[in-house]
């Protein structure tokens, strides 16, 4: 296939596709410590994915499968988080979206047309980018909490049930 083209050019497309890699990996880094700062305010009996796991969103090919386990665990452990602390939240935070940019971003990775490729690739980018600012949503209402109420609070109503 390379053959094809001018030797300049398949060097030139070789060194965007290089620096195009990198800065993704820098945003999977990024998106990574929000997971990790997220999981990081929950209490421990409440997650269902230490907060250690998180970096594996940036580690290229195998974030395609984790993508899918960081949102089912990560929306588990906010389920968990926020009704031990009695806050109404929708239920499964973070899951429509969260899926929604998992199953974009498996599509974006199986060799299709073109024109197919292209529109998962923007499904992605938008789906991404909500899935990213509602993970840092929870985790401000999660902050807000903890400093109004302390790290270890749990509802006197279920306290008293148990």
């Amino acid at each position: 296939m390379f053959e094809m083209l001018p030797k300049e050019v398949t060097q030139e497309v070789l060194q965007y596709a290089i620096v195009g890699a990198i800065i993704m990996i820098i945003i999977w880094i990024f998106f990574g410590y929000t997971i990790y700062s997220t999981l990081k305010l929950i209490k421990k009996e409440n997650q269902n994915i230490l907060p250690n796991q998180a970096w594996f969103v940036a580690v290229p090919f195998f974030n395609i499968y984790w993508n899918f386990e960081v949102v089912r665990r990560l929306t588990d452990s906010l389920n968990n988080e926020f009704y031990d602390r009695k806050v109404e939240i929708e239920e499964r935070p973070t899951q429509k979206w969260g899926m929604l940019y998992a199953w974009t971003f498996l599509i974006r990775n199986i060799p299709l047309p073109p024109f197919i490729l292209i529109i998962a690739f923007i499904l992605n980018i938008v789906y991404f980018i909500t899935y990213w600012v509602k993970i840092a949503e929870y985790r401000s209402l999660l902050k807000m909490h903890i400093q109004a109420y302390g790290k270890d609070y749990v509802d006197q109503t279920r306290k008293n049930e148990n």
